[in-house]
This record gives C-alpha cells, structure tokens and sequence, in this order.
C-alpha cells in the first residue's frame, strides 16, 4: 500500500494524536513490520466510547495493513478493582462477552474479525513467564514513583483520588506489556498518553520506540453547562494535565448509565439519550453531540465513502456534507437546528450498533447479558 495512504489511515478520526507521524514514516520506509495493540479493562457494558470509537482504528488499521490486537487486561481489571475485584468474574466476562462483542462490532463497523488477535493477559503472562516479569522491573527501574502517580489518569481516575498500591504497579505493568508483546503501535485513548510516553522514553533499554495512536475521547451525553464550564476552563489553561482530569469525569461511562450509549440500547433508548444531550447552540467543541459525531458518526461514514446527511424534521429538507467542519459553521450559523442534528446522529448511531444490539438482546448473545445479570453486573 502507498505509504501516504497508510500514514492517512493512521491519522483520520477519531486520531487525536500520533506520536510521531515522522517516526510512522520511518518505519515505512525501512520496512518495519507494524504491530498494534490496545488494551481493555474488563469493566461492565460497553458503549460507544469503548465498543466504537476505538475499533474504528483497528479497523483503520486493519485496512492499512497492520497487525492488530486486543488485549484483555483481566489481571489490570483486577489491579484495579473493576467487576467488585473477583478475578474469576474478569476472566469469565473478557473471555465471553467482551471478546465476542468486540469481534461482531469490528464486523459491523466494515472490518474483519479474523485479522485481530485477541489475548487475555493472564494466559499470555503465564506463556511469558521469566521474560515478563523481568520487563516489569525494567521499567520500574527507569521510572520515578512521582511520574507513575502523575500517570494513574490511564485508570480512569484523577490525580488527587488515593489509591492503592497495587494500582501503582498498572502503570509499569501497561508498559510492560507493550515490550512484551513486541508491539510497534500502542493505541489508546488521551487518557493513556501518559503511560505510551513512558514506553517511548524507555525504548532504548528496549531496543526500539514504539508509536503511540491517541483517540479522542466522547463526552457524555448527560453533561450541562457546569460540567461544560469547567471543561472550557480546564481546556483555556493550557495544563493538559488538567485538562485530561476534567475530561475523565465527563466521558462516556457505564458507571453513569444515563451518560452513556451502550452497544445492547434499542433504537429507541438511542434515540432519547441522544434527544436529552446537552447541546449548547454557541459552542462546537465542548458539546457531546458534535463529540459523537466527530468520534462516532463520521469515521464510519468517511471509511464508507459516505456523506453526512442532516434532516430538517419539519421542512424534510435535506443538507448534505462531506465534511464536520462545514457541518460546524452551518451551525453556529442558525442553519441546523440542534433537534435536526441530534436525529441524525443517533440514527447513524443506531445504524452502527443496530446488529450487536440485536445480537445481545433478540440473538444468541443474549446469553451474555443473562449471565452478566447473574453475576450482579447491572445495566
């Protein structure tokens, strides 16, 4: 493949950022093979912020030619304290659930299933044994307690909350796991950017640098304007640190259901959560619907080669855009109203999820959400 389409394939959203585009174009043209993993805490329901956003890049991915892999962090999960801390509830649900879930929503979103390697961390650190450990040390050797605290936002929380121990030690362990599965392309979120710079920092004791492939993040839907504020002022300080930590309590997340869109709602649960979504007419950019629609919406519609069409519900005009820049303008301009723009994208929402939502609720994968009951894991 033309290594301009393959650095394009990379960056598309939802890319928030790649570290580094020249270090891609390196690999690219000596030859280096790509190796891509993301990582999964095994933590309840997902919705559009673990099941979409993120497999729109492994299939990007996919399409560019990469080796692509889901790690199931059972042991992480367990480190810290998802599903009440019993491991045996981790492994069951990452064995079941989400690595089933995760191969139909590859599928739905035009990718193949089949070209993604799936491991459960556990299994692969009993096949590693010595080397792993060995690794762990490696770079609890080379990094400084004061940098694994300024990194606990890739748990899912902030600076100032206490934790554990143990919940210390996740950060070498993720880093860790890059060298050890020998992967060239640590892919996650914004919230873990901090632990991929470390593994870039310590690639020389390694022998080489890894790249690191950021997503952006979707805001909830139940946000108002106090979270919004705080977001805008948290992003006008210029302290990304900052700025990450106030993006963490207004992400999409299972804890708050109400926040989220997970991938078993019915098109009519899709379509109230996205109606009630804070929508403010003056901004663009803190606004959980253009979040979705940036995240969600248009990295489909680009990969299949589609416009975006919004819908004026009481006129039945029709306005077409190849791009959400223009959609952004239109907009701010009073020429989409917010109700037209939140039908439209919660339709396209509900076209992607549409056949894991069947699966779950009316197919064979129903199975996993009477089990998941069963085991006190609620919606």
């Amino acid at each position: 493949m033309d290594r301009e389409r393959v650095v394009e394939l990379f960056m598309r959203p939802p890319t928030a950022e790649l570290l580094t585009p020249g270090r891609l174009r390196e690999y690219l043209e000596t030859g280096v093979r790509l190796r891509h993993y993301i990582g999964y805490e095994i933590s309840g329901y997902m919705h559009l912020g673990t099941g979409v956003v993120p497999i729109h890049k492994v299939v990007d991915l996919q399409m560019a030619g990469v080796e692509t892999t889901i790690f199931l962090a059972d042991y992480h999960s367990w480190v810290n304290k998802k599903l009440g801390g019993d491991l045996d509830v981790i492994k069951r649900v990452a064995a079941g659930y989400y690595m089933d879930v995760f191969k139909r929503m590859i599928e739905a979103l035009g990718g193949d299933p089949g070209k993604t390697r799936f491991i459960l961390a556990s299994d692969f650190y009993e096949e590693l044994g010595r080397d792993y450990f060995e690794n762990f040390l490696k770079v609890s050797l080379n990094v400084t307690l004061s940098r694994v605290r300024r990194s606990i936002s890739i748990l899912g929380r902030r600076m100032g909350e206490s934790v554990t121990f143990g919940q210390l030690v996740y950060v070498p362990m993720q880093v860790a796991d890059i060298f050890s599965l020998g992967v060239n392309v640590a892919h996650g979120g914004m919230d873990q950017r901090k632990a991929h710079v470390i593994a870039i920092d310590l690639g020389e004791e390694f022998g080489y640098k890894p790249l690191a492939l950021h997503h952006s993040l979707v805001l909830g839907v139940g946000i108002g304007e106090k979270e919004a504020e705080a977001l805008r002022r948290a992003r006008m300080s210029g302290d990304r640190d900052a700025f990450v930590d106030t993006v963490l309590g207004m992400k999409m997340s299972k804890s708050l259901p109400e926040t989220a869109i997970f991938l078993h709602d019915d098109e009519e649960t899709v379509i109230r959560k996205v109606r009630k979504a804070y929508c403010p007419r003056d901004d663009v950019d803190i606004n959980p619907v253009f979040s979705m629609l940036e995240g969600v919406v248009y990295p489909y519609l680009l990969r299949m080669g589609e416009d975006i069409r919004i819908v004026n519900e009481k006129t039945g005009e029709e306005l077409v855009y190849s791009d959400v820049e223009s959609i952004k303008r239109d907009y701010l301009d009073g020429r989409i109203h917010p109700l037209d723009l939140k039908m439209a994208v919660a339709r396209y929402i509900w076209r992607m999820i549409s056949p894991v939502s069947k699966y779950l609720n009316e197919g064979p994968g129903r199975r996993y959400m009477e089990e998941m009951a069963g085991l006190g894991i609620t919606r």
